[in-house]
């Protein structure tokens, strides 16, 4: 939205048709970093809107703030913490006949923010859902990566434990897709150093931090590179693109599964790891540590 729409008044936009009268969902994406990327569509949208439930309503307030908007719809909470309840009473109000909009602090709701719930509970009532499009941090990092775009997957916020990590990275060493990641800032420099022992040092990815906004960034490099520069510690919202793995014959479980075969019929466990990852492709760090893992787990 240009600067011209700063002193719009967004209840001023035309009315909707009787048939969206019925009840509509409308999740809405908002911008992830500069306002400027908000759209005449979420302008409308707001406009249009019976009630709105955003994940941080002094945070939406304040966006509708920096943009000159107006509205007159009712503002709830959607959250983490009340999602479940606030989706039931969002649901009942849908069956009612409202349009509700669902926002969040930024980009696309239902993507590692609220309203799957809501969704659900809509689709279960029949009530018609409608998406507004918006920035999305997994796909302007993705982007700027400059890693492999035709087959990606995301995996948004990892486990927050250590060792909880630790795993889950060694489940996707064998993972042949880039992977998109959400990372908190002071959980960075631990992140990128257990993707390293995961992935390998050399894997290539990329971090970006403050997308669209003043202080954008974005690293690019080796696991190893990367994991020694955010060891310093950074800022910001962050998201980090991990490029996938080279083919192997056998996913990381399967490769587990013959590591932990051999060690039942008596072979030493480096022996059976390093002829199990020279045969199936699948690196001999991160195979290593899943092994381990699944061995402490059997035990």
């Amino acid at each position: 939205m240009g600067a011209a729409h700063a002193r719009a008044v967004i209840g001023n936009t035309a009315p909707m048709s009787s048939a969206a009268r019925s009840g509509l969902l409308v999740l809405a994406g908002t911008p992830i970093g500069n306002v400027d990327d908000a759209t005449p569509a979420l302008r409308n949208a707001l406009a249009q809107a019976d009630l709105i439930a955003a994940e941080d309503t002094r945070r939406f307030h304040s966006l509708l703030e920096r943009l000159g908007w107006q509205i007159t719809a009712r503002v709830v909470s959607y959250f983490d913490g009340n999602e479940t309840v606030r989706a039931e009473q969002l649901a009942a109000e849908l069956i009612g006949g409202a349009t509700v909009v669902v926002v969040t602090d930024a980009g696309m709701p239902t993507v590692s923010d609220p309203g799957y719930r809501v969704v659900s509970a809509a689709i279960a009532a029949g009530v018609p859902i409608r998406v507004v499009p918006g920035p999305s941090a997994v796909l302007v990092a993705l982007a700027l990566s400059g890693l492999p775009t035709d087959r990606f997957c995301f995996e948004g916020f990892g486990p927050r434990k250590a060792e909880q990590r630790r795993r889950y990275l060694a489940g996707l060493a064998a993972e042949e897709r880039t992977m998109v990641f959400f990372e908190a800032p002071h959980r960075l420099a631990a992140f990128l150093a257990d993707a390293r022992t995961a992935f390998g040092e050399d894997r290539i990815a990329s971090v970006s931090r403050e997308l669209t906004k003043t202080y954008e960034e974005t690293r690019r490099g080796s696991l190893a590179e990367l994991a020694e520069w955010a060891a310093a510690g950074v800022r910001g919202e962050v998201t980090v693109v991990i490029a996938g793995a080279e083919g192997s014959l056998l996913s990381i479980t399967e490769a587990v599964d013959q590591v932990l075969e051999r060690l039942t019929a008596g072979e030493r466990f480096a022996t059976a790891v390093a002829a199990v990852a020279e045969e199936s492709g699948i690196p001999r760090k991160p195979l290593y540590s899943a092994a381990l893992a699944a061995r402490k787990e059997s035990s």
